[in-house]
């Protein structure tokens, strides 16, 4: 079953922050980390560079997003943050920026673990229909 990743963070956040979020979430749902075929965020964060060590360290794309293209998923969304919206467009970056990519990837999705929150970072994972829940 492959899943999709969805990241929001503050600017500079470090890979290690990212990392960690990302293995916690996995092994609190007994998920493996094999799993992850991608990961996305909002086009704002295109230059961030503990997006790109992380994708690189796990070996898999890593896709950006409008705000724009992002919007359609608003009403999917498990929580949405006006400050997130203050600052990027976007009412959730990291289940909007998951939901995107598996949609692209693989087709229909839902999200298969809410937004789950660190101090810098925002992670969600989808996963394509076929796949159930």
């Amino acid at each position: 079953m492959p899943l999709f990743v969805g990241l929001g963070c503050r600017r500079g956040c470090p890979v290690e922050t990212l990392g960690n979020l990302l293995v916690q979430t996995l092994k609190a749902h007994n998920l493996p980390l094999t799993a992850v075929a991608g990961l996305a965020s909002i086009d704002l964060k295109h230059d961030e560079p503990g997006l790109q060590q992380l994708a690189q360290q796990l070996n898999v794309p890593l896709l950006f997003f409008s705000a724009a293209h992002l919007a359609p998923f608003e009403q999917r969304l498990s929580h949405r943050s006006a400050v997130a919206y203050q600052h990027s467009g976007c009412y959730g970056v990291a289940e909007s920026a998951a939901l995107a990519l598996a949609e692209q990837l693989a087709g229909p999705a839902h999200l298969r673990i809410t937004r789950t929150l660190c101090a810098d970072a925002s992670l969600a994972l989808a996963t394509v229909a076929a796949f159930g829940r």
